[in-house]
């Protein structure tokens, strides 16, 4: 087991689909590279649907917490935060499913977990030293999510703004917009914060050189 002083700082950052979690992660990924950190985006641990058809896959609500493997999620964060390496999976967009594929992943000293529904989870939570809620208008995110989906993932616009109607905001709604309370730090406008993202990046290093890890890097 790792020693408790010098165990990885996890950093959680949520938020709704579109409103800039995935930028804030990289930024702060940006500010400490040269140290060891890594990124996990809670879409790598969706189930794994091998046993569904096609039209059964895109039925799924993918916004709903059920559609996560948590327990696969929390067993392999468990497992870095202790010094073990992991098998992580890898989630294919167009195929709706799991590869076959596992890429192997040694701990590191920063672990950011990005995903809509990171904080539903109160085991995930536990885990955390550290969580953020990215804050941004509804419309900014569904034009975002529009545009990602159409240029990254292969979606029609029909699709994407029928998915978003029927499943992505009732369930932020429901189920993403409420674990706000569990945030340590509220981030608004997403990547745009260069305030925040300043300031959650100098508290990571403190963090860390309070746990006695070596000089980090500039």
């Amino acid at each position: 087991m790792t020693n408790d002083k010098k165990r990885p700082v996890i950093i959680g950052v949520t938020g709704g689909s579109g409103s800039g979690k995935t930028t804030v992660a990289k930024a702060i990924y940006d500010r400490l590279h040269g140290n060891s950190i890594m990124i996990i985006n809670q879409d790598t641990y969706y189930n794994d649907q091998s046993d569904m058809t096609m039209a059964e896959r895109k039925a799924v609500n993918y916004d709903h917490p059920l559609a996560f493997d948590n327990d696969l999620m929390y067993k392999q964060l468990h497992d870095l935060r202790n010094g073990k390496s992991i098998e992580m999976p890898v989630y294919n967009y167009a195929e709706f499913n799991r590869t076959h594929e596992t890429i192997h992943t040694e701990p590191q000293d920063v672990i950011i977990i990005e995903g809509i529904l990171i904080l539903y989870d109160q085991r995930l939570r536990d885990l955390m030293d550290i969580k953020v809620y990215v804050d941004t208008d509804d419309d900014i995110r569904i034009i975002r999510r529009i545009q990602r989906d159409m240029q990254e993932r292969g979606r029609s616009l029909d699709s994407v703004i029928t998915q978003y109607k029927k499943t992505v905001k009732p369930m932020y709604h429901q189920f993403v917009e409420p674990t706000k309370r569990y945030a340590d730090i509220i981030v608004p406008e997403g990547g745009q914060n260069k305030v925040a993202i300043d300031l959650l990046s100098t508290k990571v290093k403190d963090i860390l050189v309070q746990r006695g890890h070596s000089e980090l890097n500039n």
